[in-house]
């Protein structure tokens, strides 16, 4: 990986994490605890609040109610794999 700052889906690919802990965080997600530097894997964080707010997406079907649970997994998820992962 050339970037000082991969992608948490760079990571993700590359072993670096497992499903697991990337599900962890959406679900922080969607009980609303978005901590501003989550811990992800051993040696990383991620600002998992900036993700979901850089994703138009994420937060048109995370506000609305009538959002489906897999709908609102996926968004968040998607914001997630999508955030920048800085080294702790």
């Amino acid at each position: 990986m050339a970037d000082a700052n991969p992608t948490v889906g760079e990571l993700f690919k590359a072993k670096a994490f497992t499903d697991e802990q990337v599900a962890a965080l959406v679900d922080a997600v969607l009980a609303g605890q978005m901590d501003e530097r989550a811990r992800i894997g051993d040696e990383y964080r991620v600002d998992v609040a900036a993700a979901v707010k850089a994703s138009p997406f994420a937060i048109s079907v995370l506000r609305d109610k009538t959002s489906k649970p897999g709908a609102r997994r996926n968004a968040a998820r998607t914001a997630i794999l999508l955030a920048r992962a800085v080294k702790a």
